[in-house]
C-alpha cells in the first residue's frame, strides 16, 4: 500500500507538471470533429503516456532507496 501512495503523489506531481498532455486530450475530444485538431490527440497522447511513465520510474526509484537505507539501518543496528 505504501508503494501505491508513493506513486499516486508521483503521478499528481507529473500531471501537474505535464497538464499539457491532458489538456489536448479533452480539448480534441470537446470541439467537433475537426481534421486540423487531430494532432491534439496525438500529442496528448503521448505526453500523457510520457507523464505515466515518468511516474512509475519515479516510483521504483524512490522504493528501491527506501529499501536501501532500511537495510542500511538494520545493518547499523545489529
Amino acid at each position: 500500500m505504501e508503494t501505491f501512495l508513493v506513486y499516486l503523489k508521483v503521478q499528481a506531481m507529473c500531471l501537474v507538471f505535464g497538464i499539457v498532455g491532458p489538456i489536448f486530450l479533452c480539448v480534441y475530444f470537446a470541439v467537433q470533429p475537426d481534421p486540423t485538431v487531430r494532432w491534439m490527440y496525438y500529442w496528448g497522447l503521448v505526453i500523457t503516456a510520457i507523464d505515466v511513465l515518468l511516474a512509475l520510474g519515479l516510483t521504483d526509484q524512490t522504493t528501491r532507496a527506501r529499501q536501501v537505507t532500511r537495510e542500511q539501518q538494520e545493518a547499523r543496528s545489529q
